[in-house]
């Protein structure tokens, strides 16, 4: 167990919640549908690479620490970009961080690739056993 990624995980979930409370309930009042959607959007890959985190956190149970602890990297710096990114474009009409948002879903991608890295290194592990 990742205590400390889980510790992470935590607190990205407690901000995920945050801004969706304020996403339903605060921007609606002053954005329009367009950027209300974003919000949402950003809202919902933070939520998915949290649980991500979480199975990460557990997983290091089992699976190769040093490919997971990538892999947690890879997910905390591509919700940072791509959430991050809708939330500044949502919030205040931020056009220029365009181009980070495809760059942090590339993180994404790169974080759930390492992860089945590691499941399939352990399942090869395991085979030969």
């Amino acid at each position: 167990m990742n205590y400390r990624l889980l510790f992470v995980a935590a607190i990205s979930g407690f901000i995920a919640v945050a801004l969706g409370a304020f996403g339903a309930h605060g921007l609606k009042n002053i954005a329009s549908v367009e950027m209300v959607n974003i919000f949402k959007l950003a809202v919902e890959y933070q939520f998915y690479h949290t649980f991500a985190l979480v199975s990460l956190a557990f997983a290091a149970q089992w699976l190769s620490t040093q490919w997971l602890n990538w892999s947690a990297g890879f997910f905390i710096i591509g919700i940072f970009l791509f959430s991050g990114s809708l939330y500044l474009y949502a919030l205040i009409g931020a056009k220029w961080v365009g181009p980070i948002t495809p760059v942090g879903g590339l993180c994404l991608l790169i974080g759930w690739a390492l992860f089945a890295i590691a499941a399939w290194r352990r399942q090869i592990n395991t085979d030969q056993i």
